[in-house]
């Protein structure tokens, strides 16, 4: 049988702007190119599950907007239940987006009907779902909603996944209720206040909180902490073309790896080769490929 997933989260539409270089204060730049594409953490993480064959569910809020009728009608394309999507009135959330030719990118985030995601009909949704694996969370909801449906998914022995995106310290509670945490450099480094790449900060941390501790390290691959020692493993080198959604492809994989029985040092090397497959091709979703 196919794995099974649940990502309570984000969904988003991408607004990218493709420019030589980020402007400055002031500056005004021509860009090369525009697309829109479907994003959010939580959307991108449950495609690529998807993707890869978990029969996998979305808990997600949209608006009132046409927005909200193509990320469902995208969801349903991509092979994600969208039994569990709720609809609120006013907007979708949005994220406009700059890429330089680096492939770096700078990200707004507009929440609109992803800040009224509805905690209790998310629980409720969340027990609906039978025989679930592995659950999946994010920042790009409110962290309280997070924490309620997690608290549900310990309770029942679901396997939780956090990846703290964007960059907030989450609550102790919150933390005691997940399996796998897993920041990247940036947010090790907001949450720890030290630097990732540094094998002692990886241990002090891990060694504070219950959960597992895989901290992902861009083309440097990522760091799992087990039995009072770094694991790093590494990243193939690749030209990068857009690093948009690199992180949530990742997520999306380890999850499917860890819910289809993989170690994790199997399941982070399907994230790596997954993330690093992505970043050769420019969008979000539209980057991931099985």
């Amino acid at each position: 049988m196919n794995p099974k997933i649940c990502v309570v989260g984000s969904s988003n539409i991408d607004q990218i702007s493709y420019v030589e270089k980020i402007p400055s204060d002031g500056e005004t730049v021509f860009g090369n190119s525009y697309q829109m594409g479907f994003g959010g953490k939580g959307a991108n993480q449950a495609v690529m599950a998807g993707l890869l064959g978990a029969e996998t569910f979305m808990i997600t809020c949209l608006g009132d907007d046409v927005y909200a009728d193509m990320t469902i009608d995208n969801y349903i394309k991509c092979g994600v239940n969208v039994e569990h999507v709720q609809r609120v009135d006013g907007s979708s959330g949005v994220a406009p987006i700059w890429v330089d030719q680096s492939g770096q990118n700078r990200i707004i985030v507009v929440s609109g009907a992803n800040d009224k995601i509805d905690a209790r009909k998310a629980t409720s949704s969340l027990l609906e779902i039978e025989n679930l694996n592995v659950l999946i969370g994010q920042f790009e909801i409110p962290m309280s909603v997070t924490q309620e449906v997690f608290s549900v998914a310990k309770d029942t022995g679901i396997k939780t996944i956090l990846n703290p995106a964007p960059a907030k310290i989450p609550s102790n509670e919150l933390l005691e209720l997940t399996d796998w945490f897993v920041p990247n450099e940036v947010e090790f480094s907001t949450i720890t206040g030290t630097d990732a790449y540094n094998d002692d900060n990886l241990l002090s941390y891990a060694n504070t909180i219950s959960s597992n501790l895989i901290v992902t390290l861009g083309e440097s691959g990522a760091a799992l902490v087990k039995e009072d020692s770094v694991v790093k493993i590494s990243a193939p080198n690749v030209s990068a073309v857009d690093t948009t959604g690199a992180g949530d492809a990742f997520v999306g994989a380890f999850a499917f790896g860890i819910a289809s029985g993989q170690s994790p040092e199997e399941s982070i090397s399907l994230g790596i080769q997954k993330a690093s497959d992505s970043v050769t091709r420019t969008g979000t979703q539209s980057s991931y490929k099985a």
